[in-house]
């Protein structure tokens, strides 16, 4: 769990990254028929079957809306399709530098810990894999906006906490948690957001970007608050922790903003998680999350992040249902 605020005076290319924000069109205007859920289409990853060589289900997302949508939840007009995150949109907090290494194919192939990737062209790599990220981060930033707007709002992608300015990995390519809360603090004029993050592996990523910002009251409050569990821990005494961990941030935080970063490679039978974590107790966390906020008055946005298992498209869906079910959330239309 971790707290960021940005800092009253500007750095050297501050005014850069903000006229950057300035002139983005991620920040769409979205009609009230819609409900805050983004997804696109152009989320999934295919590619001639390589995407199978890594654990992450790369169709994950498709098949949370397709539960979502066909089972009568949400109709399917009423998503939101972001666009994709450009290049400017991009440097607002990576580097040159950096985005000049994607064009490698071998690097790219590292970050996703695929290597067959790094044979194919490189202008197949962008348009397969690297613009579906894309679209996802113009996604996690929109949801910013839509949580302000909405009181919540999800991307159904996104979370790709372990990439930062200058590095990528884990999967993880593009920066989208600092870069939405770097649009959030320009654009929605906010200047205290809470990044809940229950993935089971550190966001080293947004931690980075913070940390270094070169702003001491930031890099000093950073991690507010870590909570580290043992490998195989089971769901009461994970759900005990996060009771334990939102009691205390109340009293130590009050953000404008929450960003929670939603894993569910807790999942008992993650290959990659290892904690025993149920389907049920998934639900319940984001529940309690969900709730946390609501209570508060405080705006949430919901990313999907990790997970490494066929089943996780069908935990997260039932989730987004309960939420709805318990008035949490709205997916059903305003108009009846």
């Amino acid at each position: 769990m971790a707290s960021s605020a940005p800092s009253p005076a500007p750095a050297p290319g501050e005014n850069l990254r903000r006229n950057r924000i300035l002139s983005s069109k991620l920040y769409l205007d979205v009609p009230s028929s819609k409900a805050p859920v983004v997804y696109s289409s152009s989320y999934d990853i295919a590619f001639m079957g390589l995407e199978k060589l890594h654990p992450f289900d790369s169709a994950k997302w498709g098949r949370i809306c397709k539960y979502l949508t066909r089972e009568g939840h949400l109709e399917k007009r009423r998503l939101v399709d972001p666009l994709e995150a450009s290049k400017e949109d991009l440097l607002v907090v990576h580097t040159e530098a950096y985005l000049k290494t994607l064009k490698s194919s071998f690097r790219v192939a590292t970050i996703v810990e695929v290597p067959p990737v790094a044979l194919l062209p490189n202008a197949i790599v962008q348009r397969k894999l690297l613009y579906p990220f894309r679209k996802q981060v113009g996604g996690s930033i929109l949801t910013a906006k839509l949580a302000l707007e909405r009181g919540w709002a999800i991307n159904v992608g996104g979370g790709f906490h372990h990439c930062s300015a200058e590095e990528g990995g884990g999967f993880c390519v593009y920066a989208d948690i600092s870069l939405c809360i770097q649009f959030a603090f320009v654009r929605l004029n906010i200047s205290r957001v809470m990044i809940i993050d229950l993935d089971a592996h550190q966001g080293n990523g947004h931690e980075k970007d913070f940390a270094d910002d070169g702003r001491d009251h930031v890099a000093k409050r950073y991690i507010d608050q870590k909570v580290e569990l043992v490998s195989g821990t089971k769901t009461d005494e994970y759900l005990e922790q996060l009771d334990k961990a939102l009691e205390d941030s109340k009293s130590r935080f009050q953000p404008q903003l929450i960003v929670y970063n939603a894993g569910t490679d807790i999942l008992d039978g993650d290959p990659l998680g290892r904690l025993k974590i149920s389907p049920e107790g998934v639900v319940i966390r984001d529940e309690k999350v969900f709730r946390f906020a609501k209570d508060q008055n405080i705006p949430l946005l919901m990313l999907t992040s990790g997970g490494y298992m066929k089943s996780s498209a069908r935990v997260i869906a039932d989730s987004i249902i309960n939420l709805s079910n318990k008035n949490l959330i709205q997916l059903s239309s305003q108009l009846g």
